[in-house]
Parts: structure tokens; sequence; C-alpha cells
């Protein structure tokens, strides 16, 4: 018999009424441990909230919510026979940021806010691992970044927590403001500009401001900016115009404040050292690749900014791993020998892929095998989006691939920007190039995948996984 572990209570019926305004039908004589929007994943306890979307309405799985075990759920309509106790609200979503500002008001956590054009969700995931070992910290679970996710997450916020890390997304103008001011955070950090989504922004200085909206409504604090980069003092003039108290740079930079000094890259990692306000710091990171080493200095200018101790951080990092579909490295078993996959299929942008192919410039195929790249198109990128995708041809050639497999309108400008020898195949979408990858890969191969998350890289990254064995650090199973 399995015995689930026993949640804190995280709202009160009372609490969570009065936080939202609603009407009470069924009483309020019930706690919540969590908050859900999505039944599919509900644990019994949960508050369910239904939210409308463009393709489903989550009033009409209100009553599967509570056979599932909801305490109550969140409603803006009538449900017959809902099952359960309601709060009745004129707007779930209202409802979900009422509620996540009710979560962020009575919380005592330092609160970190990230954003970035590239490597928010894996700077976030590495200060939760590292804070963690320090004191009870909160983050989402997944890349829950926008209008949706971070009242999610502040709802989710339990009290006594001592941290807490809220990722903060756009890919439009004006979105990053008022989830800003949902977080209040005491400090944010901005990961890096770069011309992602620019075919809705226009121009790389207007994502720069963008980002710079992360600093709205903290009234002091810290910003923690990217040194290397050409806008750090348009970030840093947005900032202190937002009443940031504190200014500090990381990267490679010599004025900056947390410094890479060296980066040892290889298969499974890196080791770093770096200069932390003065200090010097050597430690091992879990995550290959140049672009993770400089992710860590802006933790550790994160941790030291809450009062974190930086050196058990540093030491720490030797943890922090990729996630599935943002570097995940796995061992496919085939008939002689396994081929390694880095399944990097959740996002992807000019900058994000060159880390990439970093990364595949680094690992060692096995006796006779190749490095093999698959790539999918790059998603809103504008009118420049076929000379973007075609000036990744010389990165190709660098990092070593032997075999390129392409998918998408997109991606057809790199194929025939490539020379004829590395092209492998192309496609116009992911689901018919999935064979021919799958039938070309032969043990010894070490074979990364990539695409934006609309080229769903991941039907590759699932054909890959069903050729045998996976085995990963959580263990083995079969494919």
């Amino acid at each position: 018999m399995t015995v689930m572990p026993v949640r804190d209570a995280l709202w009160t019926g009372t609490d969570a009424a009065t936080a939202c305004g609603a009407q009470t039908p069924g009483g309020v004589d019930w706690v919540a441990a969590g908050v859900s929007i999505d039944t599919r994943t509900l644990r019994a306890g949960d508050l369910f909230v239904a939210l409308k979307g463009e393709a489903a309405d989550g009033h009409a799985y209100v009553q599967a919510a509570f056979r599932k075990g909801a305490a109550a759920a969140m409603v803006s309509a009538d449900v017959a026979e809902a099952g359960g106790p309601l709060l009745v609200v004129a707007d779930t979503l209202r409802g979900l940021e009422d509620l996540g500002r009710a979560g962020r008001n009575r919380s005592r956590a330092r609160i970190i806010a990230v954003t970035g054009s590239v490597g928010k969700t894996s700077t976030k995931e590495a200060l939760r691992h590292v804070l963690a070992a320090q004191g009870s910290t909160h983050a989402a679970d997944a890349s829950h970044n926008n209008h949706i996710g971070v009242p999610l997450t502040l709802a989710r916020l339990p009290p006594e927590a001592s941290y807490a890390v809220c990722e903060v997304g756009t890919n439009h103008p004006g979105e990053i403001e008022p989830l800003a001011r949902q977080v209040r955070a005491h400090l944010g950090i901005v990961t890096s500009i770069a011309a992602v989504h620019i075919g809705h922004f226009g121009s790389v200085d207007a994502i720069a401001e963008e980002k710079a909206r992360l600093f709205a409504g903290m009234a002091g604090g810290t910003a923690i900016l990217p040194r290397d980069s050409d806008w750090f003092f348009r970030l840093a003039e947005f900032a202190r115009a937002e009443g940031v108290s504190e200014i500090i740079g990381f990267g490679e930079h010599p004025d900056a404040e947390f410094r890479v000094l060296a980066c040892d890259s290889d298969d499974t990692g890196n080791t770093v050292s770096a200069l932390a306000q003065g200090r010097e710091l050597r430690y091992r990171l879990g995550a290959p690749g140049r672009h993770w080493a400089l992710n860590s200095v802006a933790v550790l200018a994160a941790v030291a900014a809450v009062g974190a101790d930086i050196e058990q951080a540093a030491a720490g990092f030797a943890g922090v791993t990729p996630a599935a579909g943002r570097g995940a490295r796995r061992q496919v078993m085939l008939a002689g020998g396994s081929v390694e996959l880095i399944d990097d299929s959740y996002n992807a942008s000019p900058p994000s892929v060159r880390a990439l192919l970093s990364v595949l410039a680094g690992a060692r195929p096995g006796p006779g095998g190749r490095r093999v790249l698959v790539l999918g198109d790059m998603l809103e990128l504008g009118p420049d989006s076929e000379s973007l995708h075609a000036a990744l041809a010389p990165d190709v050639e660098s990092s070593g691939a032997e075999l390129v497999f392409t998918a998408g309108p997109a991606m057809a400008a790199l194929h025939q920007a490539l020379p004829a020898r590395l092209r492998a195949a192309h496609a116009p979408d992911s689901a018919r190039l999935a064979q021919r990858v799958v039938e070309a890969l032969r043990a010894g191969d070490v074979v990364a995948v990539k695409g934006s998350l609309g080229s769903k890289m991941k039907v590759i990254v699932d054909a890959i996984l069903a050729l045998g064995e996976i085995r990963s650090d959580r263990g083995t199973r079969r494919g």
C-alpha cells in the first residue's frame, strides 16, 4: 500500500474567500493543501480553479475535480451538482490573481524574480536547488511564467517559505510589468537580452525595455544584470528609475561583481572558477556548456543578495543538471551499444541554439559514433527569420555535427546554407522527419534535438526514446 505524504494547509476556506471576495455556496469549512488549474494533475485536497481558455472551459471539469478529491472549486458560473463547496467570483482568472496577491502579501519569503531572453528557467531551477539546501524554497515546478503561471505560483506560495523564485516571461510588449507588480520581488535577475520573440517586438531595444519592466513596483531591492550585455547600462537606468537601490553585474566582464574567471567544460558539466565580490570560488557544475557557467554566477549574486551562504550554494551546483526538454541527457540502448540523446526540445532561439551547439561540440561519441543534430523552426523571429536560420550554418559546422536533420519551413533556409555533406534530411514538420532520424542512428552516436515549442520536436525525442531501454540518473525503465 502506498502512503501519500501529508501536505500542510495552504488556504482555509475563509482566507481564500476573503482574498477573492467570493460568494461561498457550500460554506467555508474546508482547507486546501494546494491550488490546481488542471484536473489531470490535481491532487486530493487542492483548490481547483476553473479557468476559461481558448481550447477548454474549466467549469466543465468541476465535477471531475471533486471526484478526484478537490477541497473546493473557484468558479464564475453555475455548476449544477458540483459535488463540493464553491468560491463564486466574477472572473476566475481575476480570482486566481487575487489569490496570488494574497499569497504574496502574507509571505515572509525573500522573493527573487527572474526574466531574460534565454536562461530564465534554468536559472530559476538552479536557484531552487541551491537555496533549498539553506531554507524552505518555493518555485513553480514548470515554466509557469505568464499571466496564469505567475499568479498560480504566488497562490501556491507557502506562508512559511524562506525563499521564493518566480519566473516572469513575455512574448508580446506590455506583459511583464503587470506580472512584476504582482510578484513585488526583493530582487530581480535579467539573464540576457537577445533577439527572441523579435517578431512581436520589432527590435532588441524594445525587448530590453520590456525585460526592464521586471523592476516595476520593487521600490528598493537589488537588480542583477548581465554585465557583458550591450544593454547593461540601459537596464540599470530602468531599474534605478523604478527605485532599485543596488545594481550588481554578472558575467565575464572585468567590472562584474560576480564574474566567471575560467570555465573548463566537458560532456558532463563544467568546472568553474569565479570571483564573487572579491572572493574566489571554484566549483563543479553538473550541466555542460559555458552558458550554464554564466547563469551560475547570476545565481551566486542572488544568493548573496538574499543573505544566504554563497560557498554552500557553490558546492550545491554539482547537483544542478538540465531538465527534460532543456538539455537533459539520456542513454538509449540499441543492439550493439547505445545512443546518447541531448533533449533540448522545449524551445529555441538563435542564442539558445548556439549554446546547444557548443554542448554538442564538447560531447564524446562512442566508438564508431557521430554527432547528429536535429533542429526545428525557431519561431516568432519576424521578417528576418530566414536569414537568422541560415546564419546558424557556421556554428553548426563548428560543432562537429556530421549529420544535420531539419524540420519546418524556416529551417529550410539552414538546410540550404549547409554544405551538402552535412545535409541528412529536411522535412516540412517533425512528424515526417522522425522516422528518418531514428533510421539513421547507430550505436555510439550523440544526437541533439532542439526547436521552438510550436515545432513539436518532442515528437522526435519520443521516437528516439522508443528505440530501446532508457537509462538516466533517475534509474532504468523500458521505453
